[in-house]
C-alpha cells in the first residue's frame, strides 16, 4: 500500500538522517532486508520526503563578496571566515585575508602605500614572503606621537619593507600640526615633499578606518583638544588615514584637515589598488561611508561585517 510505504519510508529516512542510524540497524528496528531500507532510502528522496542541502562556505561567501562589490560599485571584495565575532579575532582573520590578497597582487616595481593601527599591525605579522624588485614601502601618514598608546606605524613599515626586500620610506611628522602654517611650512622640507609625493602616486594603498567612539586610537593618541573631540563625535562617523568624514564620506572638518598630515583621501579614489581593510560592529559606520564616499575600490572584510554592511544599504535605500 502507498500509504504504508510512504509511512515507513519516512520512519526509515527519520532513523538514517536525523538519529544516525545505520542501514543496518534501521533493517533490524523495522524487520526489514538491508537491500529494502536502501530502496525506502532512495524512495524518500524521489518523492521529496527528504531534501538535501549542502552548505559551501567558500561558495557562500563568493555569492556574499558579489552581493557587497555590487552594492557599493568595488572592484573585489575578500570575505575573511572568523570563526567569532569577535573584535580581536576579526582583526586577526582579516589580516590573514589581507596579506594573502596582497601576495596575489604585488609585483615588481610597485608603490606601496600604508597606513598603521591594530588592523594593519594584524596585517603586518601575516604578511607572506615575496621578494620584489623595484618596489617601494611608503608611509601613508604621519606617525609620530607622544602618548603611550600605539600606533604600530614604524613596525608596520618595517615589516613590510622587510617583507618584501626593499626600503621603507618614513613620513616622521604627527599626524596633526597646531596650525595649517605649520603644516604648510614642513611640507616644503624636500624630503617631506618627496614621501608625500610618492604616497600619491603609490599604485597600491592599504588602509583601515576608525571611530569617533571614546576608545577611538585617535583619542587615545591625544591629538584632538576636548572641543575638537566633541565635533568630531558630532559631525563625523569615521576617518582614514586621520581625515575625518561624515555619514556621506564627505570631509567633517576643512580646518582639522588643513592640519592632517599624509595623503588626501582624494588621491585614494586615483590608485590601482585602494584597499580597506576593516571589520567589526563598531565599524559599520565608518566602512559605508568610507566606500560611500568612493576611497576604496578593494575591500577585505569578514563575514559578520559583510552581511551587516548590506542590511545597512538596504535600510539607507529605504529610509530615501
Amino acid at each position: 500500500m502507498p500509504l504504508d510505504k510512504n509511512k515507513t519510508a519516512i520512519s526509515a529516512a527519520k532513523l538514517y538522517y536525523q538519529s544516525g542510524y545505520s542501514q543496518s540497524d534501521i533493517a533490524k528496528e523495522l524487520g526489514l532486508s538491508r537491500p529494502s531500507v536502501s530502496r525506502l532510502l532512495q524512495y524518500a528522496k524521489d518523492m521529496g520526503f527528504v531534501r538535501i542541502e549542502i552548505f559551501d562556505p567558500i561558495e557562500d561567501q563568493s555569492q556574499l563578496a558579489q552581493k557587497v562589490s555590487t552594492a557599493y560599485h568595488l572592484k573585489e571584495v575578500c570575505i575573511a571566515n572568523a570563526p567569532i565575532e569577535n573584535d580581536e579575532d576579526i582583526k586577526k582573520y582579516i589580516g590573514r585575508r589581507g596579506a594573502s590578497y596582497l601576495n596575489d597582487i604585488v609585483q615588481d616595481g610597485d608603490i606601496i602605500g600604508v597606513g598603521w593601527g591594530t588592523t594593519l599591525h594584524c596585517l603586518c605579522h601575516a604578511l607572506i614572503s615575496h621578494p620584489l624588485r623595484g618596489a617601494q614601502i611608503v608611509q601613508l601618514e604621519g606617525g609620530i606621537t607622544l602618548s603611550s598608546s600605539e600606533t604600530y606605524a614604524n613596525e608596520i613599515l618595517e615589516r613590510f619593507a622587510k617583507n618584501y626586500e626593499t626600503i621603507a620610506q618614513y613620513l616622521p611628522l604627527p599626524v596633526l600640526f597646531d596650525s595649517k602654517e605649520v603644516k604648510e611650512m614642513v611640507y616644503r622640507d624636500r624630503h617631506i615633499r618627496r614621501v608625500l609625493e610618492l604616497g600619491r602616486n603609490a599604485n597600491i594603498a592599504i588602509f583601515s578606518v576608525g571611530t569617533v567612539r571614546d576608545n577611538a586610537l585617535f583619542f587615545q593618541l591625544g591629538y584632538a583638544d576636548p572641543k575638537e573631540k566633541e565635533y568630531l563625535k558630532e559631525n563625523a562617523v569615521g576617518d582614514i588615514c586621520s581625515r575625518f568624514f561624515d555619514k556621506d564620506g564627505n570631509i567633517s572638518s576643512a580646518e582639522l584637515n588643513d592640519r592632517t598630515v599624509g595623503i588626501e583621501l582624494e588621491w585614494l579614489r586615483h590608485k590601482e589598488y585602494s584597499i580597506l581593510l576593516s571589520g567589526g560592529e563598531a565599524k559599520i559606520a565608518s566602512i559605508h561611508a568610507a566606500l560611500k564616499g568612493g576611497y576604496a575600490n578593494v575591500l577585505i572584510t569578514d563575514q559578520f561585517t559583510a552581511k551587516k554592511l548590506l542590511s545597512y544599504t538596504s535600510l539607507e535605500q529605504s529610509n530615501i
